[in-house]
């Protein structure tokens, strides 16, 4: 089952994805909204984005991950279906808080999605086994 984020999120996302194809940049009123939806997390996912820190990893089966090297330089693993992020923010902030709707990091990758900023790269199906088990082990 494919989680989404609400409405107005979603909305926003398209909206920024139509502005940077149309003019390749996102108009100051779409950043306000942005700042507006997901606070705190916004300006930093900019950065993210800026710094080109997403990786889209794929699999020759078509499994995919996201991988975003944070500012401490630690990779986590995003999962855009479902909208999940290894980072400790993701399990304080978002599920035990509820304090937003997603982390830094996976906001960034919706966003590299939206700007075409996504580094690609493609990997065996064991080394994608491999990355996400890694994550697994470090928790």
């Amino acid at each position: 089952m494919e989680s989404t984020l609400p409405a107005v999120a979603e909305e926003l996302l398209e909206n920024i994805k139509k502005a940077f194809q149309e003019t390749s940049h996102v108009p100051d009123d779409l950043l306000l909204g942005l700042n507006f939806i997901f606070g705190p997390s916004a300006v930093p996912a900019l950065d993210l984005v800026d710094r080109r820190a997403v990786t889209r990893v794929t699999s020759p089966s078509g499994r995919t991950a996201y991988q975003v090297l944070g500012n401490s330089g630690k990779l986590y693993t995003c999962y855009s279906s479902c909208h999940f992020c290894t980072c400790p923010a993701f399990g304080f902030t978002v599920l035990q808080k509820s304090e937003s709707l997603l982390c830094k990091h996976i906001l960034a990758v919706y966003l590299s999605q939206a700007m075409g900023a996504c580094q690609e790269l493609t990997v065996s199906e064991e080394q994608l086994t491999s990355i996400l088990l890694a994550e697994e082990e470090d928790e």
